[in-house]
């Protein structure tokens, strides 16, 4: 009789450290390890001359790694540099025209007070102080239009500037420069290829801190708010975790079903919420690597 008693209180034991073991071992919430992804495009249109990419490679962000040919775009530029010399030329002759029309004008002046003076003492006559009042009107009407003609070259030199701008800002959109800090993921295009704007060059991820995207219940969610510190696990070994610190970085307003790769039926039916763990990566974090969460 004693045996027996010894021998259910031993498989009550057992089973009692099993639960706890089970409830210890069980995470709240399971995902997978994504990065922020960036896609980098061609802005311009022709030939790929230069293009230093590799995938795995970590890059810095403005780094130059390659052009498209702008051959053409420079020459539309020198020939727009060249006009721009011809018209500001025009512009120099007009302004020294003005300052001779100007000379003209100051000595007319002198001249009609001059003759209005002899006048006023009957030693010159009505038409010379006329002739010379008209000399002076014909002169500013010169400057006038020499003005006039000076605004046509200012407007003509502003809209090649302008067209130089688009230029060299069409110039630079042919250099390849990375966006951002990270590591190259793919890669879509080789040296030599035609590209056009819009065509994926190469595919880059910030990897210095990953997200981990993981569901919790609606029972859950209560219980876990923006900027909470959360610890994560990722497998060390077949046996062991390893753990790591992670914040809540964002929380999903809807619900949804559980993701299909959830193969029983029973649990594909429940609604979840998804959140996303931010977590430091010291270079033992992949992108799709899977992870556990406490919070």
């Amino acid at each position: 009789m004693k045996r027996i008693k010894k021998f259910f209180l031993f498989l009550s034991i057992s089973l009692f450290m099993v639960s706890c073991s089970s409830n210890d071992d069980k995470s709240d919430a399971y995902g997978n390890f994504q990065a922020k992804e960036i896609t980098v495009s061609a802005q311009s249109q022709g030939e790929l001359k230069s293009f230093d990419v590799t995938k795995g490679a970590k890059l810095k962000e403005g780094q130059m790694l390659g052009y498209i040919d702008t051959s053409s775009l420079h020459l539309q530029r020198k020939q727009l540099l060249a006009k721009k010399r011809s018209v500001k030329t025009r512009l120099n002759n007009l302004k020294a025209q003005i300052n001779v029309q100007e000379q003209k004008l100051k000595n007319a002046k002198v001249q009609r007070n001059r003759i209005r003076k002899l006048h006023a003492d009957n030693a010159a006559t009505e038409q010379q102080l006329d002739d010379i009042k008209g000399k002076v009107k014909t002169t500013e009407k010169q400057i006038q239009s020499i003005e006039v003609q000076k605004q046509g070259v200012y407007a003509e030199m502003d809209v090649l500037d302008t067209r130089i701008a688009l230029l060299e800002d069409k110039i630079d959109k042919a250099m390849i420069k990375n966006p951002v800090t990270g590591t190259v993921i793919n890669k879509f295009v080789e040296k030599g290829e035609l590209v056009a704007p819009g065509k994926t060059l190469y595919k880059v991820a910030e990897m210095d801190e990953m997200e981990l995207k993981v569901y919790i219940s609606g029972a859950q969610l209560p219980h876990v708010k923006i900027g909470q510190k959360v610890e994560v696990l990722i497998d060390e070994n077949k046996t062991e975790n390893r753990k790591l610190t992670g914040k809540v970085s964002w929380i999903s307003d809807d619900a949804e079903f559980t993701p299909k790769v959830i193969q029983t039926k029973e649990e594909r039916v429940k609604l979840v919420y998804a959140v996303k763990i931010r977590v430091p990566n010291d270079g033992s974090l992949k992108i799709g690597m899977p992870g556990e969460a406490n919070f």
